[in-house]
């Protein structure tokens, strides 16, 4: 990540590269297992006051980086608002310093749940824009040095951050001027972010349309402000099932998530959440491949054997996906 102005370069073929939520929560032999599949990234989210018994986000972090070895690690999605950036800045960089630098932020206003804006004393109204500047803060904390910051909603004078020492290292392994901040959600205000200020892009529940769309939004804004996206990262975090038995798949997709889409999820959990063996889910896939995804997180929409998801996405659904103009990864 570079300083400001941050400059990004075209969409290019790149790489191809599969992650994997941790659900349900982070689990060490879960882990292990999925360190030896040929993913390279896993990643966990969490409210402050989720309305059930889940874990918070950077909480959720501190047990993916202990647990992991190789693979990056990181938040989908951090409700950044309801953090203060000063000490969500050191928690973060400890966490990407101890982890040899593989730390990943996902970062979202939040909302759905008012009741934890309540209670943590922040206006639902005010969540962009304190996310702005948080996230402006957190950069400026990350270049290292004496930072003064006087905005609307924060303010402090020569605060200096100093990420902890791995032990026996040298020098701080934190990645130089922190771990990227991928920009997640789904509407306008979200693109713009990304366009402006994001070191990448993680949408989540939309279809391969609308994630087609949301890459040109961002290009065009980008374009419009004159940032160059050269390693930009166009991630999709999707909610998937993948077995043998499709039908399967498509019933724990429909278990998992089709209650939040009233009397028609059928139609909507299609378009949204991948289902079915792992050639269907494929052909599913390469339609976000297409659209522009260049990371695919999958999050197992599913109760149980959640791994078994995982297996079969990363050794028989990436295997099979292609990037546009070149080879299959």
């Amino acid at each position: 990540m570079s300083d400001d102005p941050l400059t990004f370069g075209p969409l290019t073929p790149g790489p191809l590269t599969l992650g994997a939520a941790a659900i349900p929560e982070p689990d060490r032999r879960w882990l292990a297992a999925a360190e030896r599949l040929p993913i390279s990234s896993v990643w966990q989210g969490g409210h402050v006051l989720p309305p059930g018994p889940t874990g918070e986000a950077i909480t959720r972090l501190a047990l993916l980086t202990a647990w992991t070895e190789r693979v990056r690690v990181g938040a989908a999605v951090l409700v950044l608002p309801l953090y203060h950036p000063v000490v969500a800045a050191k928690q973060l960089a400890d966490l990407d310093s101890r982890s040899g630098g593989r730390l990943a932020v996902g970062v979202g206003v939040g909302g759905e749940f008012r009741a934890e804006f309540e209670a943590a004393g922040v206006p639902v109204a005010e969540r962009g824009a304190r996310t702005d500047e948080s996230m402006e803060i957190l950069r400026a904390l990350w270049r290292g040095g004496p930072v003064t910051h006087h905005g609307k909603f924060f303010g402090f004078d020569d605060a200096e951050l100093y990420p902890v020492r791995p032990p026996g290292a040298d020098a701080p392994a934190m990645q130089e001027g922190g771990p990227p901040l991928l920009v997640s959600g789904r509407g306008e205000p979200a693109m713009r972010r990304a366009a402006r200020s994001g070191d990448g892009w993680m949408p989540y529940l939309v279809s391969p349309g609308a994630y087609g769309r949301s890459v040109r939004a961002i290009r065009d804004e980008a374009r419009a402000i004159g940032r160059d996206l050269a390693g930009f990262e166009w991630a999709a975090y999707v909610y998937c099932s993948v077995r043998r038995d499709g039908d399967r798949a498509r019933d724990e997709v429909a278990a998992f998530l089709g209650g939040a889409y009233g009397d028609k999820p059928a139609a909507m959990l299609d378009r949204i959440a991948p289902a079915g063996t792992p050639e269907q889910v494929a052909a599913r896939l390469q339609e976000y491949v297409d659209a522009g995804a260049r990371h695919i997180v999958i999050s197992p929409a599913a109760h149980e054997d959640t791994l078994g998801i995982v297996e079969l996405a990363a050794n028989e659904v990436l295997p099979r996906l292609v990037v546009p103009g070149g080879a299959a990864p």
